[in-house]
């Protein structure tokens, strides 16, 4: 037993502390390289983020430095360095305002603009994630405290998710859209305050020897600062994991609710919302209409999951009485009409979008053809258009309007316009060269 139980002691593989705190130290910093590391990161997870690729992203978070000035303050305090402390908390809010700022001016100047999965799923922080933030903060002190580092480090760096929040708060700004902005802020601080956490708590296991200013005066005063700092971090994570895991007790009763009480005769649920921040509850049924007697019992049996929630129900489509069956097959056709009508109307819009991507990819491969042929092309515009006009039929043409660098000879224009009817199947074709 006593055998297997030094199997998890830490003494032989820790690093030399003063070389952890070294480390650590020179991490905490942001200028020169570490910023443009910090500013390129920044880019590439913005554009994971707006093309919603879960691999760049990945990738944005192992060449981000944030978990420096992180593990600086925790650190800090752990040691009661005010000096050091000071400098993380300096370099943090350097690190977190150019991140912002960079995230900002990506998404106002991106043509894409629409909310991906990517983006929405860190805007609505859980318990999860304070667990996360605080074991892999674990991980990484424990991980830059030995000899045995391994990729410990990056593995962190992605589980506890620093750079998607400060992205995607950035794209909250620059859209206006704020509830994206305090939502991924939010689980920014989180991870911020939990990572800090844990690397406070191993450097006071890990006894880190304690800074200690010449002034005695000036050490207790140091002392009683650190431990302020201390506790005005541990009393928002304290709140911020009590008010999440209250939260997700809510939305796991709720379900419960739904789940075993959300049964009316003759109706059958058509949509919920759980809103556990406002402790509200939506239910929208279809079927007969819902009468108030039901509402009532309902909302009586709340209390059996201690859920002191509003209940709002909804009727969502409600079929007519049995005593008017002729009116009722009216409608039921007349639904029936619309429904068909509105899926022909999707398939063609579906149809047209498939045809104009099908259209943009060709004009791309067209172009780039055309310049492998011609060197002397440097940029030009292939797009379909319509022709129209006095004494003119509306009718389809291809117009290529190429410019270059030196003048394309008659017979280069020729020879041009008739390889781009053979490669576009078009016979009207308008080929423009402009110097």
């Amino acid at each position: 037993m006593t055998n297997f139980l030094d199997k998890f002691k830490l003494g032989l593989e820790k690093e030399e502390l003063q070389t952890v705190t070294d480390n650590i130290d020179n991490g905490v910093v942001f200028r020169g390289t570490n910023l443009w590391i910090l500013i390129f990161a920044i880019f590439v997870a913005s554009l994971g983020l707006n093309v919603n690729s879960t691999a760049v992203i990945i990738g944005a978070m192992l060449i981000s430095p944030l978990m420096g000035p992180i593990m600086g303050i925790g650190l800090g305090m752990g040691i009661r360095d005010l000096t050091l402390l000071k400098k993380a908390f300096y370099n943090y809010a350097i690190a977190t305002g150019v991140a912002l700022t960079t995230s900002t001016l990506f998404f106002l100047l991106s043509p894409l603009d629409d909310a991906h999965s990517e983006i929405l799923a860190r805007t609505s922080p859980t318990i999860y994630d304070v667990l996360i933030a605080l074991f892999g903060g674990f991980a990484g002190i424990i991980a830059t405290s030995s000899k045995q580092k391994g990729n410990v480090i990056p593995g962190v760096a992605i589980a506890t998710a620093l750079m998607p929040p400060l992205c995607t708060a950035g794209y909250g700004l620059a859209t206006f859209q704020f509830h994206f902005f305090y939502g991924a802020f939010y689980l920014f601080i989180i991870n911020t305050v939990f990572i800090a956490l844990a690397t406070f708590i191993i450097v006071r296991l890990f006894h880190f020897p304690h800074k200690q200013l010449q002034n005695k005066s000036a050490d207790v005063m140091a002392n009683r600062i650190v431990w302020l700092v201390v506790l005005v971090t541990i009393l928002p994570s304290i709140y911020l994991g009590y008010d999440l895991v209250q939260q997700d007790k809510f939305t796991k009763d709720a379900n419960r609710f739904i789940t075993n009480e959300a049964h009316l005769t003759n109706d059958y649920l058509l949509n919920k919302k759980i809103d556990a921040k406002a402790k509200k509850i939506t239910l929208v049924f279809g079927g007969k209409p819902i009468v108030p007697q039901e509402i009532i019992q309902l909302e009586e049996e709340l209390k059996k999951y201690n859920l002191a929630a509003s209940l709002e129900v909804k009727q969502g489509f409600s079929y007519l009485s049995e005593e008017n069956q002729t009116e009722q097959n009216d409608q039921v056709r007349q639904l029936t009409a619309a429904l068909a009508i509105k899926e022909v109307n999707e398939g063609n819009i579906l149809n047209q979008i498939d045809s104009i991507q099908k259209q943009e990819e060709l004009n791309t491969k067209v172009f780039a053809e055309i310049k492998a042929q011609y060197p002397a092309v440097k940029n030009g515009v292939v797009q379909l258009s319509l022709m129209m006009g006095d004494g003119v039929d509306e009718k389809r043409a291809i117009i290529v309007l190429l410019r270059v660098t030196t003048p394309l000879s008659s017979q280069d224009k020729i020879k041009l316009a008739n390889w781009l009817k053979i490669r576009m199947d078009q016979a009207n074709i308008h080929l423009i060269v402009q110097q």
